[in-house]
C-alpha cells in the first residue's frame, strides 16, 4: 500500500452537538429558536448521563424532543457487532459510520472485583477509539493499514465513541490507538480530546496520542497546553528496516521523530511512551534492543524521558508476521531495563475476539 495522507473525499458526517465547542452552543440553540438555557440541557444529557436519544429526555417538552434528535443529535454510530473476552472485561465493538464506514473501539477494564483476568490493582477503564476510517500510513504488519484509508472521523464521531463507552462504565483513560493515524486527522483529533476534557471530565493526563511519526503535529501538539501523554510508535531502531516497517520513516527519519518526541518531553514534562511491536526475527533481536537504547539516549538525552511499550505483535489472518518467542521478548526488556530505560511489555488483550486493530472490520467487508 502506497504512502495516503490526504482522506479520500466523501459524504460528510451530519452535523452533530459533539462537533460544537462550548462557545457554539448556545448561539446553536438560540438560531434553533430555542431559550440558551437548553444548552446546558442538552450538556448535561449527552456528556453528563452519556444519553444519547432526546425522545427519552424529561426535561424537554415531549413536542421538541424529535427536532431536537434531528438537528442536534443525528445517529452517528450503529453497532454492527460486539465481541467480548476476559470475563466480559474487554468489549470490542464494531461499528458502521453514516457512510457505511466501519471503525473499532475496544473497552478494557482492569481490576474489576470477582473477574481474574481483569488483573489487579485499582478499578480502571481504558477506551481505545479510531480517529479514521482505514489508514494510510500502510505499516505492512497491521490490518488497518494494508485497508487504506477510507476517511477522516469527525470530532463528533471520535466523541460518540466515548460516550457511548461511558454509558457502560466510568472511563479513566483514553487512547488514541485505534485506527488511523491520529496526527494525520489532528483538528477533529484535538476537538475531540477537549471535548473529553472540558465536557466529559477526563483528566488530560488520561488521554495518550499516539502516533507513527508525523513529527510538525507532534511539534503542534507540544504547544496545545494540555499534559496529554504522546505515544510514538518506532517499532524499529534503525531507518532501513523502519522504512520498510513504517514507511513514514522516508519522509521522517528516525533522528527527526526521536528529537521532536524528546522535545514535546521537554517542553512538557510529560514522558513519552515508545511503542514497539516485536515481530519474531524481524525487529526483536536482542542487538536491535542495544540499537534502541543507543538512539533514545543518544545526544545527552538520557533514559528518564521514554518508558517503552514492547507489544507482542497480534498477527493479522494470513500475515507472514508473526508474534516473537516470549524468552526474546524477556531478552529485549531485560537489554532496556540495563540500559537505565523503563520498558514493560504491554498486556495483550482480546486476542480471541480479532483484538489488533482493523482486524474485525477487515472480515466484515
Amino acid at each position: 500500500m502506497p504512502l495516503q495522507f490526504d482522506a479520500p473525499r466523501r459524504g460528510k458526517p451530519p452535523r452533530h452537538w459533539a462537533d460544537l465547542a462550548p462557545d457554539e452552543r448556545r448561539a446553536a440553540v438560540t438560531d434553533a429558536g430555542l431559550p440558551a438555557f437548553r444548552a446546558s440541557q442538552f450538556d448535561k444529557q449527552y456528556y453528563g448521563h452519556a444519553n444519547t436519544d432526546p425522545t427519552t429526555w424529561t426535561d424537554l417538552p415531549a413536542s421538541l424532543r424529535g427536532d431536537v434528535a434531528s438537528r442536534f443529535f443525528p445517529p452517528l454510530l450503529t453497532p454492527v457487532r460486539e465481541q467480548t473476552a476476559d470475563e466480559g472485561t474487554t468489549v470490542k465493538t464494531l461499528w458502521r459510520l453514516h457512510d457505511g464506514a466501519l471503525v473499532e473501539s475496544v473497552l478494557m477494564e482492569y481490576g474489576v472485583p470477582g473477574k481474574r483476568s481483569s488483573g489487579s490493582g485499582r478499578h480502571r477503564a481504558t477506551l481505545c477509539v479510531s480517529s479514521q476510517a482505514g489508514c494510510g500510513m500502510a505499516c505492512p504488519f497491521c490490518a488497518t493499514g494494508q485497508g487504506g484509508l477510507q476517511r477522516n472521523l469527525s470530532t463528533a464521531e471520535i466523541v460518540a465513541q466515548v460516550v457511548a463507552a461511558s454509558a457502560r462504565v466510568r472511563l479513566t483513560n483514553i487512547v488514541f490507538m485505534g485506527m488511523g493515524e491520529p496526527m494525520a486527522n489532528y483538528r477533529a483529533v484535538m476537538g475531540a480530546v477537549r471535548r473529553m476534557v472540558d465536557d466529559l471530565g477526563l483528566s488530560a493526563r488520561g488521554i495518550t496520542v499516539s502516533t507513527v511519526g508525523l513529527v510538525p503535529r507532534i511539534e503542534q501538539l507540544a504547544t496545545e497546553g494540555l499534559p496529554l501523554t504522546l505515544a510514538v510508535s518506532l517499532h524499529a531502531p534503525d531507518d532501513e528496516l523502519r522504512d520498510t516497517l513504517v514507511p513514514i520513516n522516508t519522509r521522517f527519519p528516525l533522528a527527526e521523530v526521536v528529537e521532536a518526541a524528546h522535545a514535546y518531553f521537554r517542553t512538557t514534562g510529560r514522558r513519552v511512551s515508545i511503542e514497539y511491536a516485536l515481530i519474531r526475527d524481524v525487529n526483536d533481536q536482542a542487538w536491535r534492543a542495544d540499537a534502541l537504547a543507543d538512539l533514545l539516549t543518544g545526544a545527552g538525552r538520557g533514559a528518564h524521558w521514554v518508558h517503552v511499550n514492547p507489544i507482542p505483535l497480534n498477527p493479522t489472518p494470513g500475515s507472514k508476521w508473526t508474534a516473537s518467542r516470549r524468552g526474546d521478548e524477556a531478552e529485549f526488556v531485560r537489554r532496556l531495563n540495563a540500559r537505565g530505560i523503563a520498558a514493560t511489555i504491554r498486556d495483550t488483550r482480546g486476542r480471541e475476539i480479532d483484538g489488533a486493530c482493523g482486524q474485525l472490520a477487515a472480515k466484515e467487508r
